[in-house]
């Protein structure tokens, strides 16, 4: 019998490695996408939340796809590169690279539904070609989800924001003159209502929603009647910006504690932090200003100080925020770990020979510092379900 050519299978290796450097390097940018990162963490609605659903699925067959191809790739090298190839390992390597030699599921078929001579399970198999195909396609409804709806964050959350600032602008001038807030209250409950879609539903969010609300903003703007009514109502945003002024200082020493806190006892990637960035001179400008009677020029100026504040004071909490949750999540774990080793020393498997190593790894990984909490959780987890197993075997 003649041994099958190996050039078509060589030329096939070499693509495929070719490709999973590419792919290496693609899966890397789109883990660290920070799109994908909000998409994951945020509580989706409407057609965004059905998108990253599927988006997710896709992703998860990308990644298992990747594990299969890089095991089959090496599979194949380390067979190719032996010194000498018999032609049984001549017809391995080329099934290996060329035919059906990846298994991506086994289904264990019913013995009611089996014949006398059927098989008690069946495979799905591929090639490594058609594999990469299906991840070439999982990767593009991936991508696609989470650039559109990172597009459309990064093209309204800061129109929104500004049109969030022309609302309380256009508020504070008729109050001060006295008339009535009826288009504001329409522009601010209609801004409220897009904001809030734009938050969990980039996606389905309509742009159009957005120009309805300046155009109201704009309507109520023409209300505005006069200089003085002009004046008091920019001295008194001057008053809430200096007020928000002092709100950030809190904020950054709240933040600088909470750093404080969690520093060195985990990594420091995992830690939030906020550049520092000094508002106090800008709101000194436009003091200055005002002290020389220049109201014209204060309306957009503070409208874009009070914007980059808001933003500042919302990013300092935020890392504040986290900072204090990777101690509240770690000391969530750490009770965790041990209810479950209560629950194996009432059970009388807490010199389990299988438990033991599982439980040791779990507390090296919460009471070592830096701790790096996915780990821990990976360890805890890992114990937990063994715990559960062995539990159900003896109750067996």
């Amino acid at each position: 019998m003649t041994a099958p050519s190996i050039a078509p299978a060589d030329a096939e290796l070499l693509r495929l490695e070719t490709a999973m450097t590419a792919i290496a390097s693609n899966l890397v940018d789109l883990d660290d996408n920070p799109a994908r990162k909000d998409l994951d963490k945020t509580r989706l609605t409407g057609k965004t939340a059905a998108a990253w659903a599927d988006a997710t699925d896709a992703l998860t067959q990308l990644w298992d796809g990747y594990r299969m191809l890089t095991d089959v790739i090496a599979q194949a090298r380390s067979l190719r590169d032996q010194r000498k190839l018999s032609d049984a390992d001549r017809a391995a390597f080329v099934h290996r690279v060329l035919g059906r030699s990846i298994t991506l599921s086994t289904t264990t078929v019913p013995l009611a539904q089996r014949g006398l001579l059927g098989a008690g399970q069946v495979q799905t198999t591929c090639s490594p070609a058609e594999l990469l195909s299906a991840m070439e396609a999982a990767f593009g409804t991936a991508v696609t989800v989470a650039v559109q709806a990172g597009e459309a964050w990064q093209r309204l959350l800061p129109a929104a924001a500004d049109a969030a600032a022309a609302v309380d602008n256009v508020r504070a001038l008729t109050r001060q003159a006295g008339g009535s807030t009826a288009t504001v209250d329409e522009a601010d409950r209609r801004l409220g209502a897009f904001t809030a879609t734009l938050a969990t539903d980039p996606l389905g969010v309509d742009g159009r929603d957005l120009d309805a609300v300046r155009e109201l903003v704009a309507r109520a703007d023409a209300e505005r009647t006069s200089a003085a009514e002009l004046r008091e109502a920019l001295t008194q945003r001057l008053a809430d910006a200096r007020a928000l002024l002092a709100q950030i200082a809190q904020a950054r020493t709240a933040a600088d504690a909470a750093l404080d806190a969690a520093a060195d006892r985990f990594r420091e990637q995992d830690l939030a932090g906020v550049r520092r960035a000094e508002l106090g001179p800008d709101l000194a400008a436009i003091d200055a200003l005002a002290a020389a009677g220049h109201w014209a020029l204060i309306s957009p100026k503070l409208a874009d100080w009070m914007r980059q504040a808001r933003e500042r004071l919302t990013a300092l909490r935020s890392a504040a925020a986290h900072n204090e949750g990777l101690l509240t999540a770690r000391g969530e774990l750490r009770g965790r770990f041990d209810a479950y080793q209560a629950k194996a020393l009432r059970r009388g498997l807490a010199e389990n020979a299988e438990l033991t190593p599982l439980a040791d790894a779990a507390r090296t990984a919460l009471y070592t510092a830096p701790c790096d909490l996915d780990a821990a959780r990976a360890a805890v987890n890992a114990y937990q379900d063994a715990l559960t197993a062995t539990i159900a075997r003896n109750g067996r």
